[in-house]
């Protein structure tokens, strides 16, 4: 008998905690915890040292979120292989996406996913024509930038001679909108003749094979201008193995690779697009869109900025707190002390991101 009331005692204690009293006075069971939601995240090349940063950083999101993260992509910069692997997360059952978007073959599937009711976000590059906010730099602005700095570095608008220009990506959005502000800039000198764009592939001992091809073919060049992620460290490598190679050595990101060409002088300026951002932010923005109902199907611009950097000077954006070329060189080789720097700018950029949305216009403007 005593059993029998202990275990209807029990029974009825069980029952009370999976029902909650609403404020009408009827029983309803209690609300089950939160799913753990799930974001994919897909990249165009997996492997590459500037990609690689992305991803840490879009694991230091999940961490801080307290979602699970699923990073794939293809081997090589292939836009089918790519969306179909968006497509094989959406079928999976993920929460939301972020994706880069390199080649216009993506856009009509994406946008297919998004009808669904998928959350999406872009980045690093830009699918024209795609619904859904997009995280990353000015491009044609920040090829302007690079461009009159090559320039000034070779004598301004009175200088004479050749300047080999690489992209290892011709038809990348992103990329070409670079080669148009790198160019407009160059040709604010008559003299200067542009030897290229040539296709300098994006694996890195064919980017390095073919700077040195280049190189070769045009000994007395004024500089070497590259668009991508592995040039800035093959053209420190290719004026390296010429004695007394004078030609200027210039293009994008600050892998480990890169700030070492810079930091020995066989290159000489990098421009970063903070990769931080680029991978925190898309994660963050699709967390919250999810838990806050906040409907993001429609394509809008998050800059993530450009950063400028020269053996001797690292300039930062956002009003980010000043580094030394060196502290910049252990940043990037500590995911550690990547995300202490950026906090601030979690706390700040990233928490406000609805007030930082802008036209998509404003990415190649």
């Amino acid at each position: 008998m005593i059993k029998v009331m202990r275990r209807s005692r029990w029974t009825a204690v069980a029952l009370t905690a999976a029902m909650v009293v609403t404020a009408a006075g009827v029983a309803t069971p209690a609300q089950a915890a939160p799913k753990k939601l799930t974001i994919g995240f897909v990249v165009h090349v997996i492997g590459n040292p500037f990609i690689n940063q992305i991803i840490e950083a879009a694991k230091m999101a999940a961490k801080d979120l307290n979602v699970n993260i699923k990073v794939t992509g293809p081997a090589g910069a292939e836009g089918d292989a790519q969306l179909t692997a968006v497509q094989n997360l959406a079928a999976s059952g993920v929460d939301g996406i972020a994706t880069s978007v390199p080649a216009a073959s993506m856009v009509n599937g994406l946008n297919a996913i998004i009808k669904t009711g998928m959350p999406m976000v872009q980045f690093n590059g830009l699918g024209v024509g795609v619904k859904a906010p997009y995280v990353g730099e000015k491009s044609v602005e920040s090829g302007r930038l690079l461009g009159k700095m090559v320039l000034d570095k070779i004598g301004g608008r009175t200088a004479k001679g050749d300047v080999i220009v690489g992209n290892c990506f011709p038809g990348f959005p992103v990329l070409e909108n670079r080669q148009k502000g790198v160019l407009e800039s160059l040709k604010k000198a008559p003299g200067i003749k542009i030897v290229g764009p040539s296709d300098v592939k994006v694996d890195a001992a064919a980017n390095f094979a073919a700077w040195q091809g280049l190189l070769a073919a045009n000994p007395d060049a004024l500089a070497m201008v590259g668009l991508c992620a592995p040039d800035v460290e093959s053209i420190g490598k290719v004026n390296a193995a010429k004695p007394g190679s004078k030609t200027i050595g210039a293009g994008y990101d600050l892998t480990t690779g890169n700030l070492e060409a810079l930091a020995n002088g066989t290159a000489h300026i990098s421009l970063g697009q903070t990769p931080f951002l680029q991978g925190y932010l898309p994660v963050y923005v699709l967390v919250d869109s999810i838990r806050n109902k906040i409907k993001i199907n429609r394509a809008r611009f998050l800059d993530s900025g450009t950063e400028i950097v020269t053996a001797t000077k690292v300039v930062q954006p956002f009003g980010s707190a000043p580094l030394t070329f060196k502290k910049l060189q252990k940043m990037s080789a500590s995911n550690k002390k990547t995300r202490k720097y950026y906090d601030k700018l979690v706390k700040t950029y990233v928490k406000d991101w609805r007030k930082n949305l802008k036209p998509i216009s404003e990415e190649s403007a």
